[in-house]
C-alpha cells in the first residue's frame, strides 16, 4: 500500500523541532554524578571550592563540629535566652529521665545519667538549634520488650544492664555509620503514616503498662499486647490498691489539666513544663508526711549520688546474647533516628533554617557510643522536651549544656530528695506524655486524604497493640514497602484529551471538557519504565487500545490509526522497558496502527538510541510535544487520500519534518 506522491512535498512545510539525543558521557563521569546526587544532595563540598588549604581545614572542623562555627559569634543576649530554656527543660528532664528508665526496667539513676553526658556531646556536634536531648518512651519500651525476653531484669539485673549498654553502643555505631556513609535517606523509607501508627500503638502499650503502677500491682505480665495486659489486670482485682489508684488519678488529672491550660494559653507553656517536677515534689512530700509507703504506695527508694561512672567494661561483646543486643540496638536506633530527625526538621522549618540529616546521625551516633561507655542508655531528641525548649525561647544548643549542668547538680546534691517519690507519680507522668503522642486527628486526616496511608497507619497500630512492638514495626515497614512496590509495579496510565481552544492535553477523567482526538489515542505513562512494571504497562497499553477500538466501532468517528505515548513522566527506562516498547510497536503493526512517542527525556532518548529502537520506530515519529505529534497525525488523516484506510506500518513522513 503506497502513499500519494505529493505527500512529502505537502508535509515538508510543517517543520518541527527534533527531539535531540544528549551527547554521550563517559561511564565513570555518569557514575560519579549519580553517586553524588544519591549521597551528597546537599553538596557539602561547595564551601570548600577555591579556598586555601588552611581555610579548608578550618571549614572541615567547623563542618564536623558545628559548635566551632557558631561559638565565636555567641553573645550574652543569646546566653540569657538559653539559660532560661535550659533550666526549664531540666525541670522536665529529671522526672522524665527517672520515669523512662523505669519503663526500660533500668535503675532510675540511669535515666538521670542519660540526661547528663549525651546532651553535652550533641551540643558540640548537632546542627539543630532547638533539639533537646533525652530518653524517649518508645525506644525504652522496645529495649524492655526485646531484651526482657532473654534476660529477666529483676532476676539478673547486672547482665540485663550490660546488654542495655551493649545495645546502646551498637545503636550508636549504626547511627554514626549511616551518617558517615551518607545513607540518611534510608530513614525516609519510614513514611509519616508508618511512624504515626507505630508511635500511637507504642504510646497505647506504654499507657497500658503503667496501669501496674497506677493500681499498685506487684506482679505483672512481661507481654506488651493488650490482651495479656488486660488479663493480668483483671485476674488480680483483689490486689488493686485504692490508695495508689486515687493518688495516680489525681496526679494524672493535674498533669492533663496543666497541659490543656498551656495549650489554650501558649505564653504559659512553663506551667505544663513545670508540672511533672511539681508532681514529683508534691508526691514525695505527701508520702513523707503520711508514710504512704507503708500502706501500699511504692516509692523509688535510694538513688545513688554522683555523676556517671564509666561503663565501657560492662559492654558484653562476648556474651551469648550479643546477637539480640545488636538487633535491639539497630531497631531502637532507627526509631530514635526517625523521631529525632523529624522533630529537628519540624522546628527548623518554623525558624527557617536547615539541618543536615547526615550530621544529625553522626551526632546521635557518637553521643550514644559515648553514652554507652558512661552508664547511659539510648537517647534522641524527644518532641515534648524539644517543644518546651523551643517555647522557652532557646537560641542555640547551649540550652542542652545548661540542662546537663542542672542534671549534674541534681546527681551530685539532690538525689536523696527523690527517695520518697511514689512510682505512681512516675506512671502518671508517662501516661500524660503518651496521651499527647496518640495523634488521632492526623489519623482522621489520613483517612480523608489517602485511604491506603490510613490502612498503613492503622495496621501498624493494631500490630503493636495486639501483637508486640516488633510485630507492629514489621507490619509498618512491610506495608510501606508494599506501597512502594505498588507504585513501581503498577504505575498510573491514563488517556489524554485536548482542552478546547488550546494546545493543552489533559487526563479526560479529570477534565470533563477534554475531548479525545478522532483517530488518535494519546496515552500518558506516569512512571519510569523498569523490569518491575514493563509487563504491566504492555498489557495496560494493549487494553487501552482495545477499549478505544471497541468504543469507536459504535461511533461514526474516524477509526483508530495512531497511538501516541506521552513519555513526559518517564524519567528513565531499562532494557526490559525498551523490550516492552518494541512489543507494543509489533502489536500495533499487526493491528495496522502507528506508534508515536512524545516528549521523551534525555536519559530515555540515550537508551532508545543505543538499543537502536529509534531506528526501528523511525526518528520522524518522535516528537517534542503532544501537540506536534497530534498535528502530524491530523495532517496525514486530513490531507492524504487514504482517510478510510489503515496507514501501512512502513509508511513514514519525510525525515525533514
Amino acid at each position: 500500500m503506497g502513499i500519494n506522491v505529493d505527500f512529502d512535498d505537502q508535509y515538508s512545510h510543517h517543520h518541527y523541532q527534533r527531539v535531540e539525543i544528549p551527547p554521550p558521557k563517559p561511564f565513570l563521569k555518569t557514575l560519579k554524578s549519580n553517586v553524588k546526587e544519591t549521597l551528597f544532595p546537599d553538596d557539602p563540598f561547595r564551601k570548600f571550592k577555591n579556598q586555601p588549604l588552611s581555610k579548608k581545614i578550618s571549614l572541615g572542623f567547623q563542618y564536623f563540629v558545628p559548635i566551632l562555627d557558631w561559638a565565636p559569634r555567641y553573645t550574652l543576649q543569646l546566653f540569657k535566652a538559653d539559660i532560661i530554656a535550659g533550666i526549664t527543660i531540666a525541670s522536665l528532664a529529671v522526672p522524665q529521665g527517672i520515669s523512662y528508665a523505669g519503663l526500660a526496667n533500668l535503675p532510675p539513676v540511669i535515666g538521670l545519667y542519660s540526661s547528663f553526658v549525651p546532651p553535652l556531646i550533641y551540643a558540640m556536634l548537632g546542627s539543630s538549634k532547638h533539639l533537646a536531648i533525652g530518653n524517649v518512651a518508645v525506644p525504652s519500651l522496645l529495649i524492655s520488650a526485646m531484651l526482657g525476653k532473654v534476660v529477666n531484669p529483676h532476676e539478673n539485673p547486672k547482665l540485663y544492664l550490660q546488654l542495655v549498654f551493649t545495645a546502646t553502643f551498637f545503636a550508636g555505631v549504626f547511627q554514626a555509620s549511616l551518617g558517615f556513609l551518607r545513607l540518611g535517606f534510608i530513614v525516609d523509607f519510614l513514611s509519616h503514616a508508618t511512624i504515626l501508627g507505630f508511635m500511637g500503638g507504642a504510646a497505647t502499650v506504654v499507657c497500658l503498662q503503667q496501669l501496674k503502677g497506677i493500681l499498685g500491682l506487684v506482679h505483672f505480665t512481661h507481654q506488651t499486647d493488650i490482651v495479656s495486659v488486660m488479663t493480668s489486670i483483671f485476674t488480680q482485682i483483689h490486689q488493686w490498691r485504692w490508695e495508689s489508684g486515687v493518688l495516680g488519678c489525681c496526679f494524672l488529672f493535674f498533669l492533663l489539666l496543666t497541659r490543656y491550660f498551656s495549650k489554650m494559653k501558649p505564653k504559659f507553656f512553663w506551667i505544663s513544663a513545670m508540672a511533672p517536677l511539681t508532681s514529683v515534689i508534691l508526691g514525695s512530700v505527701l508520702v513523707y508526711f503520711t508514710h504512704a509507703e507503708k500502706n501500699g504506695v511504692e516509692v523509688i527508694g535510694h538513688l545513688k549520688k554522683g555523676i556517671n561512672p564509666p561503663s565501657y567494661s560492662e559492654l558484653a561483646f562476648s556474651s551469648k546474647y550479643l546477637a539480640i543486643a545488636i538487633k535491639t540496638g539497630v531497631v531502637t536506633s532507627i526509631i530514635a533516628l526517625a523521631e529525632g530527625i523529624a522533630v529537628g526538621r519540624s522546628f527548623a522549618i518554623l525558624e527557617n533554617y536547615d539541618i543536615d540529616g547526615n550530621k544529625e546521625m553522626i551526632a546521635f551516633g557518637l553521643m550514644n557510643i559515648v553514652g554507652s561507655c558512661t552508664s547511659c542508655y539510648l537517647t534522641t531528641g524527644p518532641f515534648s522536651r524539644t517543644a518546651v525548649n523551643y517555647n522557652a525561647g532557646c537560641k542555640t544548643t547551649v540550652s542542652n549544656i545548661v540542662m546537663s549542668i542542672a542534671v549534674m547538680i541534681t546527681l551530685l546534691l539532690l538525689t536523696p530528695l527523690f527517695h520518697y517519690t511514689p512510682l505512681v507519680v512516675l506512671s502518671s507522668i508517662i501516661i500524660s506524655a503518651m496521651l499527647g503522642i496518640i495523634d488521632y486527628n492526623s489519623a482522621i486526616h489520613l483517612w480523608k486524604v489517602d485511604k491506603y496511608d490510613f490502612l498503613v497507619c492503622i495496621s501498624s497500630y493494631i500490630g503493636v497493640v495486639f501483637g508486640s512492638v516488633e510485630v507492629g514495626l514489621i507490619v509498618a515497614v512491610a506495608m510501606s514497602l508494599l506501597r512502594i512496590l505498588l507504585f513501581v509495579a503498577r504505575p498510573k496510565t491514563f488517556v489524554l484529551g485536548k482542552i478546547p481552544n488550546s494546545m493543552t492535553y489533559r487526563n479526560i477523567e479529570q477534565y470533563s471538557a477534554a475531548s479525545s482526538v478522532p483517530g488518535v489515542l494519546i496515552i500518558h505513562i506516569d512512571s519510569p519504565i523498569y523490569f518491575a512494571n514493563a509487563s504491566y504497562l504492555r498489557e495496560r497499553i494493549s487494553r487501552w487500545i482495545d477499549e478505544e477500538e471497541e468504543k469507536q466501532r459504535t461511533s461514526t468517528e474516524i477509526e483508530l490509526q495512531y497511538v501516541i505515548l506521552d513519555m513526559s513522566g518517564v524519567g528513565n527506562i531499562d532494557t526490559s522497558g525498551i523490550s516492552m516498547l518494541e512489543e507494543v510497536k509489533r502489536n500495533a503493526d499487526r493491528r495496522c496502527l502507528k506508534v508515536l512517542l512524545a516528549n521523551p527525556g534525555g536519559e530515555v532518548m540515550k537508551k532508545l538510541d543505543k538499543s537502536n529502537f529509534i531506528d526501528k520506530i523511525g526518528k520522524e515519529w518522535i516528537y517534542l510535544t503532544i501537540g506536534e505529534a497530534v498535528n502530524a497525525c491530523n495532517y496525514i488523516l486530513h490531507n492524504c487520500k487514504f482517510q478510510s484506510k489503515r496507514i501501512n506500518s512502513s509508511v513514514a513522513p519525510d525525515d525533514n519534518v
